[in-house]
């Protein structure tokens, strides 16, 4: 693979990842087969930012946690009211996180 390629790649996405997985994926996509990168470059990625957002503003309702795919919990947060509100403001410090790690996930499948 091209490694200009794959860092414009790097530079554009590398906020929707953990910092300390920028630089494995960047290994994994220059050993990648040329035929996969079309398929990488479709992949959407969720905003760790608009998660968050979405946490303060509808945390306790569950809407982040359906937005990132987290069906079972946000199905938890939405008849608990967000565990009372508890599990609501802990996922405010969390929810970033847990939007990098789906995301790792999903570019994992390609790779």
């Amino acid at each position: 693979m091209d490694t200009q390629k794959v860092d414009m790649f790097i530079m554009a996405n590398g906020k929707f990842f953990e910092s300390h997985h920028v630089m494995q994926i960047r290994d994994r996509l220059v050993a990648l087969d040329d035929s996969k990168w079309g398929m990488i470059q479709t992949l959407q990625f969720k905003d760790p930012t608009t998660s968050l957002i979405v946490s303060l503003l509808a945390g306790s309702l569950g809407i982040d946690r359906f937005m990132i795919g987290d069906t079972g919990l946000g199905i938890g947060k939405l008849i608990t009211c967000g565990g009372f509100g508890i599990w609501a403001i802990i996922d405010w410090f969390m929810i970033m996180g847990a939007t990098r790690e789906k995301n790792i996930a999903k570019l994992q499948q390609y790779l």
